[in-house]
């Protein structure tokens, strides 16, 4: 029962996760706490080394959940199941490649769906700060350190780009290891 709940899960995170593994979150957090498989802590930590390990956060988080609940098979099918839409579509699109670039709706399509994923992104990235700061772990009541690791983060990112520079994301995941190593450290 386990795997077929985990197959149908992630299948639906893979068919309906336009814009990559940060847009999917939502989606993810809704299927692995209504079933119960993570608490939102967990899934928060287990987010987090996603992005800090090589590999997809999907397909991570798919591993890792499905491990958790069956095991190696488990693991394997909720990885499956999450991956199976993008390689069908790939394999589609390989198809129709040439005609479909042709079109104006399917150009108009990408383009709009580009503005959607970013509100998507950007909303998941704040409603997890406001979470994190505010409840803390535990929900235990307002976070300091979430805070001071926000601004920190926050002013990495932002001053270069004051000056017309950019930051390396691999750099700046770095840098949030080191800065929440050090902050949570004290």
């Amino acid at each position: 029962m386990i795997y077929l709940q985990l197959f149908l899960g992630f299948l639906k995170v893979g068919l309906f996760s336009f814009g990559g593994a940060y847009a999917a979150i939502p989606l993810i957090r809704d299927i692995v706490i209504s079933n119960n498989w993570l608490s939102d802590e967990m899934l928060s930590y287990m987010i987090a080394v996603s992005e800090s390990t090589p590999g997809p956060v999907m397909i991570n988080t798919a591993t890792y959940v499905g491990a958790l609940k069956g095991g190696i098979l488990g693991s394997a099918v909720a990885t499956f199941a999450v991956a199976l839409p993008a390689f069908v579509i790939i394999l589609l699109i390989m198809i129709v490649f040439k005609k479909l670039l042709k079109s104006r709706i399917f150009n108009f399509t990408l383009s709009s769906l580009k503005s959607s994923v970013i509100g998507i992104i950007f909303a998941t990235g704040v409603i997890m700060s406001y979470e994190n700061i505010l409840f803390g772990s535990h929900e235990a009541g307002f976070d300091l350190r979430a805070l001071i690791l926000f601004v920190l983060l926050a002013a990495v990112y932002f001053i270069p780009r004051a000056y017309k520079k950019k930051i390396s994301s691999i750099l700046l995941i770095g840098l949030s290891a080191v800065f929440g190593a050090v902050i949570y450290a004290i």
